[in-house]
């Protein structure tokens, strides 16, 4: 057996030893039942769970079974009662032969945890079978010359039954001649002689007819008889005589047919037709016999196929009868010889499947394995392939478990084929393989993941209700209900921010919808967090974050900052006579709450009094002179300006500019209302301008010095308070744009309040210090806030 072990080193084997029968009906701790044989079924045999010391039910929970070899379904048990049962009517005879005690060996087995109890159930004998001869006729030839005392041997009556309701004395019908002894064979069989009392005579009475009977111990008793006929022959005073009384032979029970088993020899002292020897078979053991004789050489021959495993040995008498018709006896001895003609056999006693992941050691299976073979054929090898994370156990005499190495995950590996190979140790070696499937059942030890740590989703603005922006997914390892994802919103408490009325999720595909219509201006972006959640049980959930980004559309025209467009008139601006060709006129401010391109603002002149005298700079909104002034150029221009975005489609607004040209900043001019007046009046305003034009001569320098002082003192504040107010950084813009994005044209700004004091048409000209104006202007949702304007005002930068 070290030399089969040495051989298989990458193989786990688990080595199992055949016990003799004897050994295994006489194992420790067994419990024994008796009863007699032929009783009906549903007959009561006893309460097991009594007998084991279980309590009531625990034989139902705990997977009672009860197995017999052969997987016969002889008994059967109440789980919940505990009682035993005949399934059907149980003949000790076909159960168990000649042998006795007639044992029935059963094994109840247990699960959680398994456990293995021997029951033993005796068959006690009842008379239920007769003797039978087995001819109903023999013929007995008896020489004449017979002398009183002489025993001639009878065939032997069979009887099933065993002990005293077996055979027990045999009787003959009266007469004068003969009486009839009964003796007993070394196995306890008994088998008649016949005896003579009285010399025959061959004249007086030629032939005789007996009535033998055989009687068992029964009670009642049984009977069963045959007739002899005995038939009185002239002298022939030799028997023939067989050279060995007892002849001992073996043969393989894989011999074939006619295969020469013995040859058996006998001589007759006698001379002439009384010396001629013919052999015969005399009696089996009452048995079918396998075997045949030729009656002149006495060759005892292979007739049938032998089974070891049904019979292992035969007794058979042999008779030599001579031409007198006497005979002589001898018994031969056949000893059966096992070779390994079966393969293990493997019976499955318990299965449990799917097996559960993530369990401890779990018994999967509980199997029984067997050879009807003998010696080393008989012995058994049982192992599983390597790479797999079972394990087998041997538990209680010819039973294995399949038990699990460590837990198992489904996530890695659903099913294993299991293959179980038995082989015996025998030449040559016989195999049987038997494969199970075992699936591993799922529980929730996975919580769902999402595809993405993070998602980013876009929506544009003026979006139509109850828009899906984007889908949410999650995966999840699990089968079954454990892999069944619900999603749900996880929404910040934040009371400014109603994302519950906002946003939703589909629970079962994780879609997002938006509720309602967005606008940029008011909301940029928001952020929440998705929950996916899993069926199982407990069960399991993860969370990512999502963010939306609000896309902008260009639904906001540009809003034009300076000149203030909700005044009674249009604003008014200053241009004195001596200015240079490029002299800075005004700065068109406007702002738009879109962003991106959508607040690119471009600046242009539509319409102008004098189309060649000023220009805008596309990019920044200045007004500029073109030329140098002159005395032909009239006093009062009218300008028309459009201030456009970029995006699609273009939005715009427009702006009204009045430009009046001063000979100096000193001079008076009109009032608003009176700009506006009819060229019909301006021939009788021209004294009045002529005037102004003088007063603003006269006061130029004066003007020019406080205009550089105020703008030094700016400049210096700006810089101090990091305004940056001398300087207009264009960014990255195209030449002909202007990014605002919510501040205008001017990176900062300072207002500047010029008013015309009294209702006259010639008023004086106030000119005020600047002041950080207290105009906000919202920009993607903020509060608009401006100061009053005075009259008329002006913003330069």
């Amino acid at each position: 057996m070290e030399t089969a072990l040495a051989k298989m080193p990458e193989q786990r084997q688990v080595f199992f030893l055949t016990i003799l029968l004897l050994l295994w009906k006489s194992g420790s701790g067994a419990t024994r039942y008796s009863m007699p044989e032929e009783k009906e079924s549903g007959y009561l045999v006893a309460n097991v769970a009594k007998d084991l010391g279980l309590r009531v039910g625990e034989l139902a929970t705990r997977g009672a079974q009860i197995h017999y070899k052969g997987n016969k379904e002889l008994l059967q048990m109440d789980a919940e009662t505990g009682n035993l049962f005949l399934k059907e009517k149980l003949d000790r005879e076909a159960l168990c032969g000649a042998t006795e005690p007639c044992v029935l060996h059963f094994q109840v087995i247990l699960e959680n945890p398994v456990q293995f109890f021997q029951t033993e159930l005796q068959l006690t004998d009842i008379n239920d079978h007769s003797p039978e001869f087995p001819d109903r006729e023999m013929l007995l030839k008896i020489p004449e010359n017979a002398q009183p005392g002489t025993v001639f041997p009878m065939k032997a009556a069979q009887d099933s039954d065993i002990g005293s309701n077996a055979v027990q004395n045999y009787t003959v019908s009266p007469n004068i001649h003969f009486h009839v002894i009964t003796h007993s064979r070394s196995d306890g069989r008994k088998y008649p002689e016949l005896v003579l009392d009285r010399a025959l005579d061959r004249e007086e009475q030629p032939e005789l007819t007996l009535i033998l009977t055989a009687l068992d111990g029964g009670a009642p008793p049984r009977s069963g008889t045959t007739i002899v006929h005995i038939e009185v022959v002239d002298i022939n005073d030799n028997a023939p005589q067989f050279i060995q009384s007892l002849y001992e032979v073996q043969i393989l029970e894989n011999s074939p047919i006619d295969t020469l088993v013995v040859t058996v020899s006998a001589r007759d002292l006698d001379s002439g037709i009384y010396g001629n020897v013919a052999y015969s078979l005399f009696q089996g053991d009452g048995l079918s016999q396998p075997f045949v004789i030729d009656e002149v050489t006495g060759e005892i021959r292979l007739s049938k196929e032998l089974d070891f495993e049904g019979i292992s040995h035969y007794n058979i008498e042999n008779a030599a009868t001579d031409g007198g018709d006497l005979l002589g006896k001898c018994t031969v001895v056949i000893q059966v010889l096992d070779v390994n003609d079966n393969a293990p056999e493997l019976m499955i006693r318990k299965l449990t499947v799917p097996v559960p992941e993530n369990s401890a050691e779990t018994v999967v299976a509980v199997f029984s394995v067997s050879d009807s073979d003998s010696g080393d054929n008989g012995r058994i090898v049982c192992s599983i392939q390597n790479n797999i994370p079972f394990l087998l156990k041997p538990t209680f005499e010819n039973y294995y478990t399949l038990v699990t190495e460590g837990p198992l995950d489904r996530e890695s590996r659903a099913e294993y084929n299991i293959t179980i190979t038995v082989w015996d140790l025998g030449t040559p070696r016989l195999t049987t393989q038997h494969t199970i499937t075992v699936q591993v059942s799922d529980i929730n030890d996975n919580a769902p993941a999402f595809t993405q740590t993070s998602y980013t989703l876009f929506v544009q603005e003026n979006n139509s209700p109850a828009l899906q922006i984007g889908t949410i997914s999650a995966t999840d390892s699990d089968s079954g209900s454990n892999a069944h994802i619900t999603y749900s919103l996880l929404l910040p408490q934040d009371p400014q921010l109603a994302l519950a009325s906002l946003i939703s999720i589909n629970p079962d595909n994780g879609q997002l919808f938006v509720l309602r219509a967005l606008d940029y201006e008011s909301l940029q972006a928001f952020e929440f967090r998705v929950g996916a959640t899993d069926q199982g049980s407990p069960a399991l959930s993860s969370q990512t974050l999502v963010r939306v980004v609000v896309l902008d559309d260009n639904d906001n025209a540009p809003f034009v900052l300076y000149p203030m467009q909700n005044a009674s008139a249009p604003c008014t601006e200053l241009l004195p006579r001596e200015a240079e060709s490029g002299y800075l006129v005004t700065k068109v401010v406007a702002v738009d709450r879109d962003s991106g391109q959508n607040a690119w603002l471009s600046f242009q002149l539509l319409k102008a009094t004098e189309p060649g005298l000023f220009s805008v700079w596309a990019h920044n909104g200045e007004v500029r002179t073109t030329r140098l002034l002159s005395e032909r150029d009239v006093p009062k221009h009218r300008l028309l300006l459009l201030v456009k975005d970029n995006g699609e489609p273009q939005l715009s607004a427009s702006v009204t500019l009045q430009v009046l040209l001063v000979n100096s900043f000193s001079q008076p001019y009109l009032s608003l209302p009176e700009v506006a007046q009819d060229p019909i009046q301006e021939d009788g305003e021209m004294l009045t301008l002529y005037l102004v034009i003088a007063l603003a001569s006269v006061s130029s320098l004066f003007l020019l010095s406080v205009l550089m002082f105020v703008g030094m003192r700016l400049c210096r504040r700006a810089r101090e308070a990091s305004l940056g107010v001398c300087s207009v950084p264009e960014g990255h813009f195209p030449g002909h744009l202007m990014d605002v994005s919510g501040t205008g044209t001017l990176s900062h700004s300072y207002q500047y309040d010029v008013c015309l004091s009294g209702d006259s048409r010639t008023g004086e000209f106030k000119f005020l210090k600047p002041m950080i104006p207290n105009v906000m202007v919202q920009e993607a949702g903020r509060e608009v806030k401006e100061n009053p304007p005075c009259r008329d005002s002006f913003v330069f930068s």
